[in-house]
C-alpha cells in the first residue's frame, strides 16, 4: 500500500469524526452548552442560571457531550463541575465564538 492510500483512509477516519463532532454541535442546547464552557469550567448550577436550559434537558444535553468525550467532570462536595475536554471542541467552538459572537467589523447581516 502507498503513503497515497494510508493517507486517504486517515482522512476518512478524520472526516468520520468531525461529521460526528458536528453532529453532536448541531443542538443548539449542546452549542450554548459548550460555548460557556469554552470560558472556562461551570458548576451545572451555574449554566442551568446563565443558559436557562432546565432540567431534564439540561442533564440529557451533558450527557451527551460526556458520553461523546467532549466534556469531563468532577465533583467537589455535592457540585458537579463541567469542562471542555476535546482540545478539538473547543478549537471549533473558537471559531465559532469569532464568526458569530464576536465583535461585529463593520457587517450589518
Amino acid at each position: 500500500m502507498d503513503t497515497t492510500t494510508l493517507d486517504l483512509e486517515k482522512m476518512k477516519t478524520s472526516a468520520g469524526k468531525a461529521c460526528q463532532m458536528m453532529k453532536v454541535l448541531s443542538n443548539p442546547d449542546r452549542l450554548l452548552l459548550l460555548c460557556q464552557l469554552s470560558q472556562g469550567e461551570k458548576r451545572v448550577g451555574e449554566l442551568e442560571e446563565i443558559l436557562g436550559i432546565v432540567q431534564p434537558t439540561l442533564s440529557q444535553q451533558l450527557t451527551v457531550l460526556r458520553d461523546e468525550e467532549l466534556v469531563t467532570t468532577r465533583r467537589d462536595g455535592k457540585s458537579i463541575y463541567y469542562q471542555i475536554a476535546s482540545p478539538q471542541a473547543l478549537a471549533v467552538m473558537n471559531v465559532l465564538f469569532e464568526q458569530f459572537c464576536g465583535p461585529q467589523t463593520g457587517d450589518n447581516t
